[in-house]
């Protein structure tokens, strides 16, 4: 996939996507996230789908102002880490800085930059979840990896591997840890049976508030855009 912009105030991102089975370009916005993606046959010179783009501006920025609660990552935005609200501010040096209240970004965007030290936050974190509930399974497990999933929060393989969605690391700290759980738990109890959520219960304690907080909220994590 190729990530470019859709001229204009603002830009709008756009994500090429190549596949062997379109016969032509197609357009579609996420009800989600109101993500754009182009999909073009695979001899389809990207120069084409951008013109195709720019002759579709005045509808692609209409349906997206269907999405008001979109968040773009910029300067002056407000972004959960951790379940707590941050300020993206520029930041004096060449780190970032995450402090109370506001994450500090150095350069003159910030999207990209914000969005690795997001994803390597989230695996340190989700690292650190699964390893201690897995110790006290007794069983461990094959990979770590991360994605940006619409669909779930989390997945475990048949062979021992575990899947996050590192916007886990915008929920509050329980959350993250909860989905961790429930992961790790599937390591033992590849269902959703009464053994799978004893499981759960057994290695992490009561679950239910955070299970709950996700169905609430966890589709407003999918609002904050990165300049993808």
């Amino acid at each position: 996939m190729a990530e470019h912009l859709l001229p204009g105030n603002p830009p709008v991102p756009l994500t090429l996507r190549r596949s062997a089975r379109a016969r032509r370009i197609s357009l579609r916005i996420s009800s989600l996230d109101g993500r754009v993606t182009l999909t073009l046959p695979k001899g389809l010179p990207e120069r084409t789908a951008l013109a195709f783009a720019e002759e579709k501006a005045d509808w692609i920025r209409a349906n997206l102002e269907k999405h008001p609660d979109a968040v773009e990552a910029v300067f002056g935005a407000v972004l959960p880490i951790d379940g707590q609200d941050r300020v993206i501010a520029p930041a004096p040096g060449r780190r970032i800085q995450l402090e109370a209240g506001r994450v500090a970004v150095p350069g003159p965007a910030p999207g990209r930059p914000l969005q690795r030290y997001l994803r390597e936050l989230a695996r340190n974190r989700l690292a650190e979840a699964s390893d201690f509930y897995a110790a006290r399974l007794g069983k461990g497990y094959s990979r770590l990896t991360l994605r940006d999933t619409r669909s779930r929060w989390g997945s475990c393989t048949a062979d021992g591997g575990l899947m996050y969605s590192w916007r886990l690391i915008l929920a509050p700290p329980a959350v993250l840890r909860y989905v961790a759980a429930h992961e790790v738990a599937h390591l033992q109890e590849m269902n959703h049976s009464k053994a799978f959520w004893d499981t759960v219960e057994h290695i992490h304690g009561r679950w239910q508030d955070q299970r709950a907080w996700l169905r609430e909220n966890g589709a407003s994590l999918h609002r904050y855009r990165f300049g993808e």
